[in-house]
């Protein structure tokens, strides 16, 4: 379950051993936590050591932690081709909408980058929210990736927005 000091308990534990912290996704899910890290480690630093040095945390707020090599290129390198689009697709929710839309996607030749989705409104009218970032091909495909993408919403009877991310200044 969600509660306050979780990842100042994890990332402690990290800092504490030599680690560091270098790419991750963090939110609530149905009221349970969920994190996912991508951290580079001591060469000294076994997998199994640090499993250990995490269980505290792990036992005082209920987690479940594994841990894992990625391997020596952790891909920190590796980019998706193609040109960054952000989705959003709303409405009721169904068997099947993920899929839909990502099948779609991947079959016209789109990769999936960041995917989120909740159920926002109130109980008695729930709206499902998907908002994806995508690497669509450049130029003219992509169009047709993003038409294939706003069909297969319209099959499914959901809204569906699509936008070329523009360059973010940081």
């Amino acid at each position: 379950m969600d509660q306050p000091g979780i990842v100042s308990a994890v990332s402690g534990v990290l800092v504490d051993k030599g680690c560091n912290l270098e790419d991750s996704a963090m939110t609530i899910l149905q009221g349970w936590f969920a994190i996912l890290l991508v951290v580079s480690a001591p060469d000294r630093l076994s997998l199994e050591e640090l499993e250990s040095e995490l269980s505290s945390a792990a036992r005082r707020f209920d987690l479940v932690v594994s841990v894992r090599r990625l391997g020596e290129d952790p891909g920190l390198h590796v980019t998706a081709s193609g040109d960054p689009w952000t989705i959003s697709i709303h409405g009721a929710d169904r068997p099947g909408l993920v899929h839909g839309i990502t099948k779609a996607l991947a079959d016209a030749g789109g990769n999936i980058v960041d995917l989120s989705t909740h159920l926002v409104g109130s109980a008695q009218s729930p709206v499902y929210v998907m908002t994806l970032r995508a690497m669509l091909p450049a130029g003219e495909p992509g169009e047709q990736t993003a038409s294939a993408v706003r069909s297969a919403a319209a099959r499914m009877g959901v809204h569906c927005t699509l936008h070329r991310d523009e360059s973010e200044v940081i």
